[in-house]
């Protein structure tokens, strides 16, 4: 059944993953310009992997384990961007002068907060299942 609860939060860190880092800034480079995800290759494509995998999870409703282990790779995906975030505001040049980290940084942390919620719903009708069928 896709209208679970899970799909709204897989659909959000797709929303998260997929639309936002083209809106939203990560940072500005030494000529004061904000850098967006766009920018930057690696970035862009650390952000698809994320949201194509969302979009995978969603659609494997009918396999619950599977779903499950898909979303975890995906909060592993999350954990590797937002550590290439933390690297790169740590050795940002020109930080004797004022540099501006963007909201954009904290995108995987909001994805990993959905993927939790996500995963915590499917374990939850897994326990159902499995509820169901020891009482048959």
């Amino acid at each position: 059944m896709i209208q679970r609860i899970q799909t709204i939060y897989l659909l959000v860190v797709v929303l998260v993953s997929g639309a936002l880092p083209f809106w939203l800034p990560l940072w500005t480079d030494q000529e004061a310009n904000w850098v967006y995800a766009q920018d930057e290759l690696m970035i862009l494509g650390g952000f698809g992997v994320v949201s194509i995998l969302a979009l995978i999870a969603i659609f494997l409703f009918k396999n619950r384990k599977n779903q499950f282990v898909v979303n975890r790779l995906n909060m592993i995906f999350n954990l590797f961007l937002l550590g290439f975030f933390v690297y790169r505001s740590l050795t940002l040049s020109g930080e004797t002068n004022v540099s501006e980290k963007g909201i954009g940084m904290l995108l995987p942390i909001v994805s990993i907060v959905f993927l939790v919620l996500a995963n915590k719903a499917i374990k939850k009708d897994e326990d159902l299942v499995k509820s169901v069928d020891r009482l048959r």
